[in-house]
């Protein structure tokens, strides 16, 4: 595959050659033959990961016979030994802190939201909330790695980088994959990001998502230097296309024909790049429905249209990664504020690409690493408290292409700790995903240190049948 990747993109490179861009789609991201194993839901995915672990218990998992349990000893058998961090195991009591806000029910589903989410809340009857999601790790770092990739081993292939892989992009002029790092507002101190939540790992390094700034200017070096012009810039380009070219000839590295890509995408995201940004043709109702912090550069609101308009230009994946959820005291303050920064424009982002007809071949999905515990960390009050790291149940919420809306899967008991029944693997969403996108996460293999690898990883997994259309 490799000298026919080569060709097509000697042949995207001819400087005479100005093609529209939809008379030149798939040539720098093709897909692999075979792929999709059949007819998709969803061609492009928008995954929104609110890091640092939502905690489930203010936000979606309602549960009013808390109220009764105030202070009171989380008991021994809802406990039953599992392992809890080092943050709180030296404490001398785990007392049980029910959630301080107020829970109303929304949309025709009659579905239980909390008031930290008005805006979400109107949006329920397009999403499947699962709330029985569970993972491996019960710290940031590997669970991330683990929602990301599969693995809490760091060097494997990313979701996205999957995705990019083996379905390619339907645009010539934007990265397949495409990740955004939103400010964000609680005052705590926020996890730190590690590249691996969105690299390539053992696939070829041209699948690893390319980052985009957060402030005003999401790329450096878009413009040419003063007295450099496009034509110029397109010969120096062929010229090391050529010598690149022979390179490879010589030595069949893949990664030399990442470099190529690499330097022919960032000349034609010269063009893309600016005017992807450029929100002055937006309808101003549509800027309105995102909330004031649309105009704000590196905000999540400016985050989330910025992916209705990548996945209008035919960006596979769009992944958000905001930061801050990791509320281990002080969720009076820090929660809402988090909640202000992705309410309003979570619920836009869905009624603006359903509004356009996109929400059908988009996959919007929603969620943390991890969930908080029901117990408190540190000093609790009726109007303040922390919550640790909970692996154990935690919930999640998936809408558009292929998603069943207006539906609740999974059940927890009473303290939010354990699964009472239905329960859903962090692996089980990854091949839902995978499903969605029209792949058998099975059959969607790389061979890499002698294992047939999966995304999925070796152990059964299951696509979640119950939340598709």
């Amino acid at each position: 595959m490799g000298p026919i990747a080569l060709a097509a993109l000697g042949a995207s490179l001819d400087s005479k050659s100005a093609r529209s861009a939809s008379e030149n789609r798939g040539i720098v991201h093709p897909p692999l033959e075979g792929l999709p194993h059949f007819a998709p839901k969803a061609k492009s995915i928008i995954y929104l990961h609110m890091n640092g672990g939502p905690s489930q218990i203010d936000l979606w998992d309602y549960k009013p016979s808390l109220a009764e349990q105030y202070d009171k000893d989380l008991p021994d058998s809802i406990r039953k030994g599992q392992r809890i961090t080092t943050m709180t195991s030296g404490q001398a009591r785990l007392p049980v802190a029910p959630s301080k806000f107020k829970f109303q029910q929304h949309g025709q589903c009659g579905r239980w939201v909390s008031e930290l989410l008005p805006h979400t809340a109107g949006i329920v009857d397009e999403l499947a909330v699962i709330k029985t999601v569970h993972t491996n790790a019960i710290n940031h770092d590997p669970a991330c790695t683990f929602v990301m990739t599969g693995s809490e081993v760091p060097g494997k292939a990313s979701l996205g980088s999957w995705l990019s892989y083996g379905l390619g992009s339907q645009s010539d002029d934007l990265p397949a994959f495409v990740v955004l790092t939103p400010t964000w507002s609680a005052n705590a101190m926020a996890q730190a990001l590690f590249t691996r939540m969105w690299a390539s790992g053992f696939l070829p390094t041209k699948y690893t998502g390319v980052a985009l700034r957060s402030g005003a200017d999401p790329v450096l070096y878009l413009r040419n230097p003063d007295g450099v012009i496009a034509q110029d810039r397109r010969l120096m380009l062929d010229a090391l296309s050529n010598l690149n070219g022979h390179r490879f000839e010589q030595l069949h590295d893949p990664e030399i024909q990442t470099r190529i890509a690499q330097y022919e995408m960032a000349y034609r995201m010269q063009t893309s790049v600016p005017e992807l940004v450029e929100f002055n043709e937006e309808p101003t109702s549509v800027l309105e429905m995102y909330g004031p912090e649309v105009s704000k550069p590196g905000s999540f609101a400016a985050s989330a249209l910025l992916a209705r308009r990548m996945v209008e230009r035919g960006v596979r994946v769009v992944q958000i990664l905001h930061r801050g959820w990791d509320q281990h005291g002080n969720i009076a303050g820090d929660l809402p504020a988090q909640c202000r920064d992705v309410d309003q424009a979570c619920a836009a982002l869905i009624k603006d690409l359903k509004q356009r007809g996109l929400l059908d071949s988009t996959l919007v999905v929603w969620g943390g690493e991890f969930g908080r515990t029901v117990y408190c960390q540190g000093g609790l009050t009726k109007t303040n408290y922390g919550r640790d790291h909970h692996p154990k149940c935690f919930s999640m919420w998936m809408a558009g292409g292929g998603i069943k809306g207006g539906i609740e899967f999974g059940a927890t008991d009473d303290y939010s700790y354990n699964i009472a029944e239905n329960p859903v693997h962090i692996n089980d969403i990854n091949a839902t995903i995978l499903h969605c996108m029209g792949i058998d996460h099975e059959r969607f293999t790389f061979p890499f240190q002698g294992l047939e690898q999966r995304l999925t990883g070796v152990e059964p997994q299951r696509v979640v049948r119950e939340v598709l259309a």
